[in-house]
């Protein structure tokens, strides 16, 4: 049985990662054993640059973290090594990073993640992170927009030119006829 002490501090970090993850729109679960702490430093850097948090967690914790927060479904990837990584932001910002880190390393396995709360695979999050990103969705959405627009300006003119060219020969054949 741990002590009083222990099981605070336990129940501390379980309260803290639930709302870690309460607060996040993704999160990413991996196996990180036998990559190297190289590796590991310049993936933590990766994704601390991209505003994406990274940690390793035991497995009950998290479990018991998930449950708090209302994640279902992730207890049958909590074994082995574990870390997780949140994204409170991006979509795909550490699918992306996590997905790349594991196709270099051998060892490196993604487990599986969530988004808004629903559950997604290994292939879910390889998925998520062959998506473009947000600025490159909005750019697209806005062009989508924009080219109905920039099609009835070009009709407009098209009219407006024929109008003009209509009324200049209307002009030319009375001042031929005067």
């Amino acid at each position: 049985m741990p002590s009083e002490k222990i099981l605070e501090q336990k129940q501390k970090v379980v309260a803290t990662l639930t709302e870690s993850l309460k607060a996040s729109c993704t999160g990413i679960i991996v196996n990180y054993k036998g990559i190297t702490v190289a590796q590991d430093t310049k993936l933590r850097k990766e994704l601390r640059e991209s505003g994406d948090e990274y940690m390793v967690v035991k497995n009950t914790l998290l479990r018991l973290a998930l449950k708090d927060a209302g994640i279902d479904g992730l207890d049958h990837v909590l074994e082995g090594t574990t870390a997780i990584a949140i994204s409170k932001d991006d979509y795909v910002s550490s699918a992306r990073i996590l997905s790349k880190f594991a196709e270099t390393s051998k060892k490196f396995e993604i487990k599986a993640g969530f988004v808004d709360g629903g559950v997604i695979d290994a292939d879910g999050v390889k998925e998520l992170a062959a998506l473009p990103s947000k600025e490159v969705l909005v750019s697209k959405v806005l062009a989508g927009f924009n080219a109905p627009i920039s099609g009835f300006v070009t009709v407009l003119n098209g009219t407006l030119k024929g109008l003009v060219v209509a009324l200049n020969a209307i002009a030319e054949k009375q001042t031929a006829n005067a």
